[in-house]
């Protein structure tokens, strides 16, 4: 068997190529990947797009991240397949991107008739004690995500929390009693639970005191901060007064009177 050997030279080029190769590869397979993500199952990642379809930047690497093979991705990495030949897929907007071509579809004018028996919904630790007195509460067109899976569920409330807290929704229950879901794909959407269909674990004591005292802080300070003084004014403290006696329950000490007409007597001599 004859050996081949390759000179420096022609071995440095073999192997740019082949780097280019393989560059290539990984950015094709990121945008037939986005394609999927995007234009086919937003809902098995977790994704809810706008009503235009589209999904913020931030939203989609969080998603990807997760995927094994492309945790490595970042908006630098979805512009190169957008300067690729795959970039009539897609359109962008600020700070968002959609495919043009879209197999979903997502109906928020009907609310769903069928619904499972318990949805789950992982949210973070800070907004735990309000969910649990006031349920999950509506705000600026905000559709909450609850998932059959409780892994689903924990995805997608770890983006926003490293260590959220599970809750479970009795659906079916809710559902009858008027509250509104809206299935999409795997994943549902609903704009607000009363908290009467809410469990989850009971919230601890410290959270519950640093909350207390939280309220107490957000309620005095805007006192505190009320209390201004103009130029050349000052604070009177009570604790500096030269004659402690006379805050005593407002009275002055006994004698007094004796006392002022000893100076004055004084002064008249």
């Amino acid at each position: 068997m004859r050996s081949v050997t390759l000179s420096s030279g022609r071995g440095l080029t073999w192997g740019l190529s082949l780097g280019r190769r393989n560059h290539q590869i990984r950015v094709e397979d990121l945008g037939r990947f986005l394609i999927y993500v995007l234009g086919r199952r937003p809902d098995e990642f977790g994704l809810v797009p706008d009503p235009d379809g589209f999904i913020k930047y931030k939203e989609l690497i969080r998603a990807i991240n997760e995927e094994p093979g492309f945790s490595y991705v970042r908006q630098s990495h979805i512009n190169e397949v957008l300067l690729g030949r795959d970039r009539v897929m897609f359109q962008t907007g600020e700070n968002q991107i959609r495919t043009l071509e879209r197999k979903w579809s997502l109906n928020l004018d009907n609310p769903a008739q069928s619904l499972p028996n318990i949805l789950f919904i992982a949210v973070r630790k800070k907004a735990h004690p309000v969910v649990m007195e006031k349920g999950l509460l509506p705000g600026d067109g905000r559709y909450f995500v609850l998932s059959e899976d409780q892994d689903m569920a924990l995805r997608i409330g770890r983006r926003r929390d490293q260590t959220p807290v599970l809750l479970r929704v009795m659906a079916e229950r809710a559902g009858k009693e008027g509250v509104l879901f809206y299935a999409f794909g795997d994943i549902f959407l609903s704009p607000q639970v009363p908290v009467t269909f809410i469990s989850g674990p009971p919230v601890s004591k410290e959270i519950l005191e640093s909350s207390t005292e939280a309220e107490i802080e957000k309620k005095v300070r805007p006192m505190i901060n009320k209390a201004t003084f103009t130029p050349g004014s000052f604070a009177l403290d009570v604790n500096r007064d030269p004659d402690p006696q006379r805050r005593v329950k407002g009275k002055k000490p006994r004698g007094w009177k004796e006392e002022a007409k000893n100076i004055r007597r004084s002064k008249r001599q």
